[in-house]
């Protein structure tokens, strides 16, 4: 029997992440970062963890929702192209080593950091992309997305919160694209962003149809917070943003209290 050839993973190539670099640039993903952050209510020294970092746009906004004063922060992609992306962001910030990256695929987990090695984590819009291909089956399942947030559970420590966003079922990217359409003309280069918000879209054709069949997971709320309270999370909260396309999510690892 010929085994099955491997799925192909968009998400480690530079042309990719370079893409969706983009997104930065447009009014919905600024809602969703200034509601994000909001939501993480960064403080001076903490560490923090930023899982599918990208180019590092919510790391960004840690650090200057904090004056400079984060302890650190630790961005963690599967994309190699976002190592010089936050080579960028160190020499801008000044930050020396307080803004590192690390070139890992959370969908193993988190086997570099050990217990308790974070304050608080954040993420934006990806651990819906943890993949697990069942190999007595062959057959996707959430496996690894259930890994992932007890991962980060275990490398939180208590008291730790961990705020993320993740698409809702279907999303209507049209709806993210009808409320970017001004931004094009605000782009210091208009066609580099016409070009890269294209590929884009048809990035978000690929994630949608891998959705469908069962390797990424745009989950209702309920599921959400059924995963993280299974994982041991409480004062699961969460509200919607991203053009109404995402769920904001927000829950603390108990203290040793409870």
């Amino acid at each position: 029997m010929t085994a099955a050839p491997a799925a192909r993973n968009h998400w480690t190539d530079a042309r990719c992440a370079k893409a969706f670099w983009s997104q930065q640039e447009v009014r919905p993903y600024r809602r969703l970062l200034a509601d994000t952050v909001a939501l993480a209510a960064p403080a001076a020294g903490e560490a923090w963890l930023d899982l599918g970092c990208g180019g590092g746009p919510l790391t960004r906004a840690l650090w200057d929702h904090t004056g400079g004063t984060v302890g650190a922060v630790v961005g963690v992609d599967c994309a190699a192209a976002n190592a010089d992306a936050y080579a960028r962001l160190r020499a801008e910030l000044s930050a020396g080593d307080r803004v590192r990256f690390r070139h890992h695929d959370f969908s193993s987990g988190l086997a570099p950091f050990p217990d308790s090695s974070f304050d608080h984590a954040v993420s934006g819009l990806s651990i819906s992309y943890a993949e697990h291909l069942d190999p007595v089956s062959g057959r996707w399942t959430d496996a690894a997305y259930d890994r992932v947030l007890h991962e980060v559970y275990r490398v939180l420590r208590p008291g730790g919160r961990f705020v993320f966003s993740v698409n809702v079922p279907e999303p209507a990217w049209w709806k993210v694209g009808l409320l970017s359409l001004g931004d094009v003309f605000r782009a210091g280069r208009p066609l580099r962003f016409l070009r890269r918000s294209l590929r884009m879209m048809r990035y978000g054709g690929w994630l949608k149809r891998e959705a469908r069949a069962g390797r990424f997971h745009y989950l209702p709320a309920a599921a959400v917070a059924g995963k993280l309270e299974e994982a041991g999370f409480r004062r699961v909260f969460h509200r919607r943003s991203y053009a109404g396309q995402a769920f904001i999510f927000s829950a603390v690892k108990p203290s040793d209290e409870g």
